[in-house]
């Protein structure tokens, strides 16, 4: 059956109908004429013609970079180390702007920033170090993160920025930015904030676009890089949200960022402000030494609290973010603690759930308790810590601990920003694992609503820094 319209009720959807398209075209052309606006910012100016290389030259490895279709495109080349098509020119303050895709999940690629050539590496082809921002497609999803290339390693981990990990889109142009004010350096992926790191190293270098060296089959897949745009002037950081974890590589430094936030000097680098003896109300008079910006645990038999013994903090916590670098000497043990009460009556070091500092490889202690629950990182003799992807600095550097306690006593700790481990205090499984452990007989172990925060003397140099901290409610 066939209806036909009425002649008025006709001409007035055809009305409608004109004006929605007058209005889907007037959207589309605003649109448009958004994101023009956006790409031609009149402080804004393009790193790559879209059509020549002009302006870059290739270093590190053999992998070719050609220009398709306005693109650049890298191949990755097998045999070949990391590769890198950086700019003739270096740069110091800029906001940079970007897309980028990448075949595949089995490689990666990268936008490095203020970065340098060390002409002598890999025999001669030069060797590129300096931060980058990770373009990372693997199951971990650490796109956007910051990774210091052929030196620290990884500095901002996205499990520091979790809401950041679905940000990027497989197979598909991914939007990058990143704004390098001052000692500030901070990246946007898809217009999601992922990290946020202040450095002092580093105030200029190039900019480079990474094809990173592969196993044999990857042989040939791409990554495209297009709308390279920087800024260098009338520079204005863009908002970020309240409470992003920020990784200050300034020593006992707060920035103003962080400031805001909420975090607090532990230690000031200059005396035991904040710190006394857990055998008294003063900071112990020998066993531990404050110079040079760390306050260190003196070398003594290798037992527990038999020289100058632990100190802890003033102030208790309940809900916090507990930050804290440390570094360890050859075979050497101590431990950060928390929820300290001192009711606990004990001979040796005073009772709390421990945040394991150990050299696994030279201390006895890492092949005592169970699976490894008394190494490095680890919930001591509780729960061990998962340090597989690449977490743990060498012996003598200095490494990046991290402790968040939130208001429903879930505890997760960090390792060099990687997510190593957390567990709920007062749960089940957590009893469980104190009832097998050498805390089985304190009652309620762990369970305290507050404590002190605690650092350790087992007898073996250790130093600590940039102790910070955040109480939340």
């Amino acid at each position: 059956m066939i209806y036909m319209l009425n002649t008025n009720k006709n001409k007035a959807m055809k009305k409608k109908m004109i004006t929605r398209s007058i209005s889907a075209v007037g959207i589309a052309l605003l649109l448009s004429s958004t994101v023009f606006a956006q790409s031609n910012n009149k402080n804004s100016k393009p790193l790559f013609d879209g059509k020549t290389l002009q302006g870059w030259k290739s270093v590190g490895g053999k992998a070719p970079y050609t220009v398709e279709d306005g693109a650049i495109v890298g191949r990755m080349t097998k045999g070949t180390p990391n590769s890198f098509l950086i700019t003739e020119k270096e740069y110091g303050d800029f906001i940079l702007e970007l897309d980028i895709k990448l075949e595949g999940d089995k490689t990666n690629s990268g936008v490095q920033t203020r970065s340098h050539l060390d002409p002598n590496g890999n025999k001669g082809m030069g060797r590129v170090y300096g931060r980058q921002v990770e373009i990372d497609p693997s199951p971990r999803a650490w796109a956007g993160g910051i990774y210091d290339e052929a030196r620290r390693g990884w500095i901002y981990p996205l499990d520091l920025s979790e809401n950041a990990k679905t940000a990027y889109k497989q197979d598909d142009w991914n939007h990058i930015r990143i704004e390098a004010i001052g000692n500030e350096t901070r990246s946007w992926i898809n217009g999601v904030p992922a990290a946020y790191v202040v450095d002092t190293v580093d105030a200029s270098g190039f900019i480079g676009l990474q094809v990173h060296s592969i196993k044999d089959e990857e042989d040939g897949k791409k990554v495209y890089f297009k709308n390279i745009n920087i800024q260098t002037e009338n520079l204005k950081p863009s908002p970020y949200p309240q409470g992003q974890y920020v990784v200050n590589l300034t020593p006992n430094a707060l920035s103003p960022t962080e400031q805001k936030n909420g975090y607090k000097l532990l230690f000031n680098g200059k005396n035991s402000d904040g710190w006394r003896s857990v055998k008294g109300d003063k900071f112990p008079e020998k066993g531990w030494a404050i110079k040079n910006g760390t306050i260190s645990v003196q070398k003594s038999d290798g037992a527990e609290s038999t020289n100058g013994g632990d100190i802890i903090s003033k102030d208790k916590y309940a809900v916090f973010d507990l930050s804290f670098e440390f570094k360890l000497t050859p075979g050497a043990n101590s431990g950060v603690k928390y929820f300290v009460t001192l009711a606990e009556k004990t001979s040796g070091s005073a009772i709390g759930l421990e945040y394991q500092i150990l050299d696994d490889a030279k201390h006895p202690d890492a092949k005592m308790g169970r699976n490894g629950n008394r190494t490095l990182a680890s919930l001591y003799d509780l729960i061990t810590s998962d340090k597989g992807r690449g977490a743990t600095r060498p012996i003598g550097e200095w490494n990046r601990g991290r402790v968040v306690v939130d208001k429903n006593n879930q505890v997760t700790y960090f390792l060099n920003g990687v997510k190593v481990l957390s567990y709920t205090r007062g749960s089940k499984e957590f009893r469980d694992l104190v009832a097998i452990s050498k805390y089985k007989d304190w009652d309620k172990f762990g369970e305290a609503p507050e404590g002190h925060i605690l650092l350790q003397d087992h007898g073996d140099e250790v130093s600590f820094r940039s102790i910070k901290v955040k109480k939340s409610k």
